[in-house]
Parts: C-alpha cells; structure tokens; sequence
C-alpha cells in the first residue's frame, strides 16, 4: 500500500502476499525478528522440531504447493542463503512449471545475504523481484543487532547483483548518515523502498533516527525519485 500526502497510518508490508515456504529457518539471529518470525516459529512445535527451533532446514514436499496469490513471498519465514543452492534451483525449476499456467505471478526472493542469488541469476525467470534489508548504512555497533553481513557489505553485493527489479526494506530503520545512505539508495535503484520503524518498541531497543531525521529522508528519497512505501511510520507522512 502507497500513502498519500498528508496520510497517516500503519500499512502492514507485503499486504496481499502469501509465503511460500519450501524453506524455512534462519541462523542470523536477528534481535527484532525474535518477537515476530521466531515467536511465530513456536507455533510450529507439533508439525516440525525444525521450525520449532527456527533452524534452516527444507520442506520439499512443499516445492509443488505453491499458494494462489498475485504476489508470493519465497521462504518468508527464513533466509533462503541458508539453503543448499541445489534446493534453490529447484524452488526456481517449481516458479518456472507454475508459470506456464500462471505466467502474472510476482516472486520475492529476500536476503540479508544477497550474494548468495548471483549463482542463480542466470536462471531467474522475469517475474522475480530481488529483495534484501538495509536498517542502517553504520556498521559499527552492528553485530550487537544481527549476525548477517554488515551493512556496507550487504549493500555492495546487491548493488552488484546484475538484476533489473530490486527492492529494498529500511526495516525495521536505524539511525544512519543521510548522505551515504541517500547515495546506497540510488545506486541500487530499487523498484520502491518499504520504510518503517520497528514494530515492537517495547521489546526490542535498536538506535533510532529522530522522526524529523526519518521525514526528512522520505522526503529526499521521493525528490529524488524513488518510491517509498510505508510500514511502522509512527505519524510520518509519504507524498
């Protein structure tokens, strides 16, 4: 969902997207995703230890089920990085059969790694959308957040990824420095950028921009010509 001037709200990203998880699992650790996609993991506990613990594991039963939405979001409930790239190229042979009878299809392949899809480029169909988080352009501090790869790093591997449809998640947002962050934004080129804050303040703490400091940078984005659509914006305004 798009705001428009002057709207304020809370969006829920990737509304009207499924998951399809023919993988699942994550050894990132992220300290915001515990609340969420690893509480929810919890869940799990009677259809599989695996996803009980959150450990990356594969389900290839599931390479054929895949869900009928517009918009399908590749193991969602983990870091395909994790996975075999066996397995990967065989998620990728299931989104080719599946698009001959459902060619309008779009596919999110995400990543706090993203140079783990370069071996897989070549085999792409052109309905998929490239997807990594970027919170920061800071690396210092942030191995205290996440075990993934550093932010400049993680920037550099998908600014490299030779991929026309890329977006990018400033999500859940920490503080950063405008003009190098800005610069990252337009050398990636995405097709649009989610912008949020995190979601569960009160159970999870990471440094912050100051909400002027996040407006401000919306609106340079946008000025610039780079969409942004909003999550957790907490009163901010997307023209």
């Amino acid at each position: 969902m798009i705001l428009k001037k002057g709207v304020k709200m809370k969006t829920r990203m990737y509304a009207g997207t499924k998951t399809w998880n023919p993988y699942k699992g994550c050894e990132f650790d992220c300290i915001y995703c515990k609340p969420s996609f690893q509480k929810q993991a919890k869940r799990q506990k009677q259809l599989c230890d695996k996803c009980y613990s959150y450990e990356p594991h594969e389900h290839p039963e599931r390479l054929h089920k895949i869900p009928n939405a517009e918009i399908i979001f590749v193991a969602g409930n983990g870091d395909i990085s994790f996975a075999n790239p066996k397995f990967i190229f065989k998620i990728i042979d299931s989104i080719k059969e599946h698009n001959k009878r459902n060619p309008d299809k779009t596919y999110y392949f995400q990543s706090k790694n993203p140079v783990c899809l370069k071996q897989c480029i070549m085999d792409l169909p052109e309905n998929v959308i490239l997807v990594t988080t970027l919170e920061t352009n800071r690396d210092d501090g942030y191995e205290l957040i996440s075990k993934a790869p550093k932010p400049s790093t993680r920037y550099k591997d998908f600014a490299g990824l030779d991929w026309q449809r890329k977006v990018v998640t400033i999500e859940p947002v920490m503080d950063f420095d405008e003009p190098i962050f800005l610069e990252w934004m337009k050398q990636i080129n995405p097709e649009y950028i989610w912008f949020g804050f995190n979601s569960r303040p009160k159970q999870v703490q990471i440094p912050e921009p100051s909400l002027e400091k996040a407006q401000k940078f919306i609106n340079t984005l946008a000025s610039s010509g780079i969409e942004v659509r909003g999550k957790e914006l907490r009163g901010l305004t997307i023209d």
